[in-house]
């Protein structure tokens, strides 16, 4: 675990800032050959959409962090909301912002992005697994004490040492980044089957959001409940899972519907 990996005179460059960009290169290049592999030419796209993508991520990521999770601290420390190099990114916020991106490049040039969507889709997870390495660098998104000597000892500085101390605690984006690998098997798998139109990118919605569901109860970077006991990010997740499973279901309906055959002579 190393914050910073050198300095330029006074200026820190953080590994959580490198880990982030190689994140989106990444999950660009795998998205790039998904594109490719599906032979439909979308692959000179993915570069673009790669770019503004990973720009609008990271916007939407920082605001839905300052909005969803920290408002109370950045009320009153405005001029610190660009401050991204220091953490505090929302992966729901980043992928919302990243995708309604890419949805409205397509628009512009007259691209079927439901069905782009469908293909690069896995790809998505590649860089949120790599991004949860960039918040274990940053000592950031970490758990709840364990109680045992089980656990992940932060170091001084950071702000899992600056709320817990030296104690354990769980590996909530160790777990995350490595079940993001085989969430992205899953979607690859089903990429195989005759799948409906959106049925991929609805179906990496409700795995990710069923993981960020559970794993928020091991989270201790956010404690207090936002509805009926519910912590924001969980909240937001159990809408995100309702939303995907009916158009998931009804995206599936609407494939079969069309293609049964009409009878002649019947109405």
């Amino acid at each position: 675990m190393h914050q910073y990996l050198f300095h330029i005179g006074g200026f820190p460059v953080r590994m959580y800032g490198i880990i982030m960009c190689l994140a989106i290169f990444l999950a660009t290049a795998v998205g790039y050959f998904l594109a490719k592999k599906d032979g439909h030419g979308w692959h000179e796209y993915m570069v673009d959409i790669g770019i503004y993508g990973g720009f609008a991520g990271i916007i939407g990521g920082r605001l839905w962090d300052v909005f969803f999770f920290d408002w109370d601290y950045y009320s009153g420390h405005l001029l610190q909301i660009p401050f991204v190099w220091q953490g505090g990114m929302a992966i729901q916020g980043g992928i919302t912002g990243g995708v309604l991106a890419g949805i409205y490049y397509c628009k512009k040039r007259n691209i079927d992005w439901v069905a782009l969507l469908d293909v690069i889709t896995p790809a998505l997870l590649i860089g949120q697994s790599i991004g949860r390495m960039a918040n274990l660098l940053n000592g950031d998104a970490f758990g709840t004490p364990t109680g045992s000597n089980f656990g992940i000892l932060y170091p001084v500085g950071t702000l899992a040492h600056q709320t817990y101390g030296s104690v354990p605690l769980w590996p909530a984006e160790v777990w995350e980044g490595q079940i993001d690998i085989i969430l992205f098997a899953l979607l690859l798998l089903f990429q195989t089957t005759k799948y409906a139109r959106g049925q991929v990118f609805f179906l990496y919605v409700m795995l990710y959001s069923g993981l960020r569901f559970f794993l928020e109860m091991l989270r201790g970077d956010y404690v207090e409940p936002l509805f009926l006991g519910l912590k924001s990010a969980q909240a937001t997740s159990l809408v995100f899972i309702i939303v995907a499973a009916v158009l998931f279901f009804w995206s599936g309906w609407k494939q079969k519907k069309q293609e049964v055959p009409k009878v002649k002579g019947k109405k």
